[in-house]
């Protein structure tokens, strides 16, 4: 919870995707949409501020397909087109199946 009106309703709220214990870390992914990603940054340091003791930490859908590609996970089909962006500048893992590849063209 982040803001309460007068009578003690909730008026806004901020829920991260998931909670690291190990790393005692709540992890918030977005998406590339300016909207969003500046709507939950507001969000994530406004819990911060109220709750320094949460931590926090906001990724990008950039950083999730980068990792799809550091460890040579299949891309989810929704992101199939936008997969394609991080392999031309070169980041494609080595371990990438070939046949991966050529489904990705096809």
């Amino acid at each position: 919870m982040l803001e309460r009106d007068r009578a003690g309703n909730t008026v806004q709220a901020f829920t991260p995707d998931f909670y690291l214990p190990a790393y005692d870390q709540f992890i918030e992914i977005t998406t590339l949409n300016q909207k969003l990603v500046t709507k939950k940054n507001r969000k994530a340091r406004l819990l911060g501020a109220l709750h320094p003791e949460v931590r926090v930490k906001v990724l990008y859908q950039r950083d999730y397909l980068h990792l799809l590609v550091k460890y040579g996970l299949e891309p989810p089909s929704q992101l199939a087109d936008d997969f394609a962006a991080p392999t031309r500048l070169g980041l494609r893992s080595s371990t990438t199946p070939a046949a991966h590849t050529e489904a990705e063209t096809a």
